[in-house]
């Protein structure tokens, strides 16, 4: 019946699985083909998005229907936490940035 509250709540478990795998592992220092901290971020700022929409759905439709509005109480949770997760992954990459930073010769 809410088949896409579910699906958001596996694809962001899978994709959160196979990032704390390839940080665990150090894969990311090996592969450097791929800008890791940024797709990072892309994963948890989509995840707080439609964490975000999804759980807005289910509080604003779920008149009557005490799981439903739980579920969407509990999205939002998480929906703001993931958007903390992506908050810090920004401050990571502008603070190894200004790490990096080339000087200017003047």
């Amino acid at each position: 019946m809410y088949g896409g509250y579910s699906a958001v709540a596996i694809c962001e478990m899978v994709f959160a699985i196979i990032f704390f795998i390839i940080f665990m592992m150090e894969l990311d220092k090996q592969f450097l083909v791929v800008n890791w901290l940024w797709s990072d971020l892309f994963r948890a700022a989509i995840g707080a998005a439609l964490y975000l929409i999804t759980s807005l759905i289910c509080v604003i439709g779920g008149a009557g229907d005490g799981a439903r509005i739980a579920g969407g109480v509990f999205g939002l949770l998480a929906g703001i936490l993931f958007a903390y997760d992506s908050y810090t992954i920004f401050l990571e990459i502008k603070s190894s940035r200004q790490h990096s930073a080339a000087p200017t010769g003047t």
